[in-house]
């Protein structure tokens, strides 16, 4: 349950950060597969301490790269915003992507915490 919650919170974080949009071609650069490493900094004990989770980004849009949903995009800019979702539990995230790596914020409804990303 706790690894549903954090990758809940990773993919809402994704998808929060692909909200800030731009024209698909223009966020070309970040293609490809993605590996999100999130960590909890509040409500750590009722979700997970840590996970990963993998997307793809394609045309600037991102979707899931596993069990969980995940949706959002990346502007040309770099900023991406996401939103995870497992069931009823849903999360957001936001923060910048470069050509190979990504930091950001992502917050759900009882836990948050940061992420980082890593090009595949």
């Amino acid at each position: 349950m706790r690894t549903t919650i954090a990758r809940l919170c990773a993919g809402a974080l994704l998808a929060a950060i692909a909200l800030t949009s731009a024209p698909a071609s223009a966020a070309d650069g970040f293609d490809g597969t993605w590996t999100v490493n999130i960590v909890t900094r509040k409500g750590v004990g009722i979700c997970d301490s840590s996970g990963s989770l993998p997307i793809m980004v394609s045309n600037g849009r991102v979707e899931s790269g596993g069990q969980i949903a995940v949706s959002g995009q990346v502007a040309q800019s770099g900023g991406i915003s996401v939103i995870v979702g497992h069931g009823v539990r849903r999360a957001t995230g936001s923060g910048r992507l470069t050509e190979s790596g990504g930091s950001g914020t992502w917050r759900g409804s009882m836990c948050s915490g940061t992420w980082t990303a890593q090009k595949i």
